[in-house]
């Protein structure tokens, strides 16, 4: 892992790399996922089969791509009840906070004038569950969740299903959702089928949820047919500590990113040098009993920044400059310091507030802005699921206050028939 010094004569440049750290490399596979999304498009079912019985060696009839409602109950009985127990109460959170979120039509009525904003839900709304390295219950509920909190009609899953493999815990954490139709199908060709529909799969107003390099490609290139929650990058989290942080917490948390995959960014931020090298020690301890341990070390090797500064002044400036996915404030006094907090998806306060916690059951959402988009962009909500749209009513007098400045701007574009639409009604 690498430690960077405030006195190192490169320290500006090395902050500068870490800020601009949103490389995804999109390019490298553009044309083997425009090729998928296309041959989807044009040949729908058909292509979706063949894609799905390459890549996750999966040979499904299009009747069989539907979960039906017998697999999801068979898929109860091969949890423990504990686990059940963990999906409800994670699921119960994220509704109860979720719910806050939901915003209402308005109107105005002054002088004649009527203006107001109608906040709709979507109608249908796709999520991507991925099913490769481990499988994640947790964003079925994060991506889910909110959708049928804002009012989406119908939620559409689609999870791969490699050597037709189902797990339980996804189909379990979709039905506590509340998801009305799960499909087994994965990747890029997924995504597109999401996005054209085919005679199996309906097309939705929006796609939502991680995936890989083929999956966020796949999500920009169908952007504007849907909309999209984001191109997501490699998990990512800031640890800002003090002297009175525990090195054993603070390892911890760094290593439960590392964990992700290879390119998880894990960054300590301190000015304690004995708190650092504390931490350096207790990650090369605890990563030793992790079952990801070869991920956890490629992560560490090539990502993992261990960062010495002058003053927490300067570490929490560091801190909006990386703008974080997530950002731990593991120090004496975390609630004034998360006021100068600018730039992060989701802040923890204090030693015993684990990422982790936010990533299961706390409730706010663990969709987060990731490679810096934390300066422009915000958690996934139930607000990602509506659409708005303005109501405007003048009654003529009403119109005749205001038609002499508006017909000035309309002639000051040259946009004679736009003050000609003014003008008769008011002459």
């Amino acid at each position: 892992m690498k430690i960077i010094k405030y006195t190192d004569r490169n320290f500006d440049d090395e902050m500068d790399a870490l800020a601009n750290r949103a490389d995804l490399d999109l390019e490298s596979r553009d044309d083997a996922v425009r090729r998928i999304v296309r041959d989807v498009k044009d040949h729908r079912d058909r292509a979706l089969l063949e894609y799905t019985n390459k890549f996750d060696r999966a040979d499904y009839r299009a009747e069989e791509l539907r979960v039906s409602p017998e697999e999801v109950r068979a898929a109860y009985g091969r949890l423990r009840e504990e686990e059940v127990r963990a999906l409800r109460l994670a699921a119960g959170n994220v509704r109860d906070f979720h719910q806050r979120q939901v915003q209402q039509s308005w109107e105005c009525d002054r002088d004649g004038v009527v203006l107001g904003q109608r906040v709709r839900p979507l109608r249908v709304a796709g999520i991507y569950v991925p099913g490769g390295k481990a499988s994640y219950p947790s964003s079925v509920l994060m991506n889910a969740i909110p959708a049928k909190v804002a009012g989406v009609r119908t939620v559409v899953m689609c999870s791969p299903t490699p050597d037709r493999e189902i797990r339980p815990h996804v189909l379990v954490a979709a039905d506590l959702a509340g998801v009305d139709m799960i499909f087994k199908v994965g990747g890029a060709q997924a995504v597109a089928a999401m996005a054209y529909g085919t005679p199996t799969i309906p097309r939705v107003d929006k796609i939502v949820g991680p995936g890989n390099i083929y999956v966020a490609l796949a999500k920009r290139l169908v952007f504007g047919l849907v909309d999209i929650d984001m191109i997501a990058g490699p998990s990512e989290i800031l640890i800002v500590a003090d002297a009175s942080a525990r090195p054993g917490f603070v390892a911890a948390d760094l290593l439960s990113q590392a964990e992700h995959d290879e390119l998880a960014v894990p960054i300590l931020v301190t000015d304690s040098e004995t708190l650092l090298t504390a931490v350096q020690a207790e990650l090369e301890t605890q990563k030793k009993r992790l079952d990801r341990r070869d991920i956890v070390e490629a992560s560490l090797a090539s990502q993992c920044r261990l960062i010495l500064v002058r003053s927490l002044e300067e570490a929490v400036g560091i801190a909006n400059r990386i703008a974080p996915e997530h950002l731990e404030l593991a120090v004496e006094k975390p609630r004034a310091w998360a006021d100068k907090i600018e730039n992060a998806g989701a802040v923890f306060l204090g030693h015993f507030t684990p990422e982790a916690i936010g990533d299961y059951l706390a409730g706010p959402n663990h969709v987060l802005p990731t490679s810096g988009t934390a300066r422009f962009s915000s958690p996934l909500g139930a607000y990602d699921f509506v659409k708005k749209t303005s109501v405007i009513s003048y009654t003529q007098e009403a119109l005749k206050k205001v038609a002499e400045p508006c017909v000035t701007l309309a002639l000051m574009e040259n946009l004679d028939a736009h003050a000609g639409a003014v003008k008769i009604r008011v002459s």
